[in-house]
Parts: structure tokens; C-alpha cells; sequence
């Protein structure tokens, strides 16, 4: 992998490129998400894990990345897939970690999240924060 920051970098990009056999794939990605972004992200998962329920229950800042991230991957069209769980009782989501979203997208998830959290009532404990991050 290379980030491309530096002239020298992008020169090294085409070096590699000129020098890779035909047939070689290669793929471009968007800025990764930022710091703070992802602790905003953080922040907001905390937010929802402390103050919403699903069916009586609690569930954890992971099950509920999990679960936007599903959610959201669902709402933009991107594909979701579902592994067997081991023991055959049911399904498990399989696909992005947050780690890999672009800048755009987190911020799309950021504020697809504020959304659902002033549908469901969530008092997010930075406001101001939540919308810097988007």
C-alpha cells in the first residue's frame, strides 16, 4: 500500500506501476477516515450503547458499530455479506470495518447516525463535536 503524500511517492506510484505485468490489478482508494472522525464515531457509539435499548436488551459500542455500519451499507446500496455462524444459529455480518471508510463516507455515517439518534431520542454528549466531524 502506498498513501500518496509526497511528489516522491506518486513518482514511486508510477515506477510501480510501469514496471507491474500486464494483467496486474490495481486499485485507488479515497483518503481514509480521519482521527477525528473516528473518535467522534466512537463517541457517538458509546452515546447509543448507554441510552438505547433493542427489545429490552443492551448491547455493546461493537454490536452497535456492527449494526450501523449494516444498516448503512444497506441504505447506500453497498453489499452486505453474512457468514454461517459456527454453530448453524444463524447469520453473521461480514464485510467493511470503519477502519476502511473514506473521509466521505464517515462522514455520511456520522450523519446518518445523528439522524436515527434524533428519531430514537439519543443525547449525543458532544453535539458540536458530532457535526465538526461530519
Amino acid at each position: 500500500m502506498l498513501i500518496l503524500n509526497t511528489r516522491a511517492d506518486r513518482d514511486r506510484a508510477v515506477a510501480w506501476v510501469n514496471k507491474a505485468p500486464t494483467g496486474t490489478r490495481v486499485e485507488y482508494k479515497d483518503p481514509r477516515r480521519t482521527t477525528t472522525q473516528n473518535d467522534r464515531f466512537w463517541a457517538m457509539l458509546t452515546d447509543v450503547a448507554r441510552q438505547h435499548r433493542i427489545n429490552g436488551k443492551n448491547y455493546s459500542t461493537e454490536a452497535f458499530k456492527i449494526m450501523f455500519l449494516t444498516a448503512y451499507a444497506e441504505e447506500t446500496g453497498r453489499e452486505i455479506k453474512c457468514l454461517p455462524a459456527l454453530h448453524r444459529t444463524g447469520m453473521i455480518p461480514s464485510g467493511r470495518s470503519s477502519s476502511d471508510l473514506s473521509v466521505k463516507e464517515m462522514s455520511e455515517l456520522i450523519e446518518w447516525i445523528l439522524a436515527w439518534g434524533a428519531e430514537n431520542g439519543i443525547v449525543w454528549s458532544e453535539p458540536k463535536a458530532a457535526e465538526d466531524a461530519a
